[in-house]
């Protein structure tokens, strides 16, 4: 076998492993109801998902400036995916956004009207 052949079927390995992540991903989005699970599987599709397809595509390809420019997008993901994943998620979490999607305000409305139909 020759190297290229090799480097070939690594590289779509590599690509058919990310294509599933993706859409194991995908399935978790419809799958979780709630707004942090929600985002967290969302981040690992961008991260880890679409960094194991670039790998392939720069397994595949070889070296030539074209992977240059794959690696210079695979570091600018790897260093702001997390980064704005972690910034959306503060700022809801400081919004007062709960587990169900609600604000913390409802969720302290519902139990205070809970309380007063318990003592009646």
């Amino acid at each position: 076998m020759e190297l290229q052949n090799i480097l070939d079927i690594v590289g779509n390995v590599l690509i058919g492993i990310g294509v599933v992540f993706m859409v194991f991903g995908a399935v978790g989005l419809f799958r979780f109801k709630d707004f942090y699970p929600r985002i967290l599987v969302s981040s690992k599709i961008d991260t880890v998902g679409l960094l194991t397809l670039f790998g392939g595509v720069v397994v595949r390809h070889g070296i030539s400036f074209f992977t240059g420019k794959v690696l210079l997008i695979v570091i600018i993901i790897l260093v702001l995916n997390p980064l704005v994943a972690h910034i959306v998620t503060a700022s809801a979490h400081e919004a007062g956004y709960g587990l169900e999607g609600t604000l913390a305000e409802e969720i302290e409305v519902e139990s205070a009207s809970g309380d007063e139909e318990v003592d009646n």
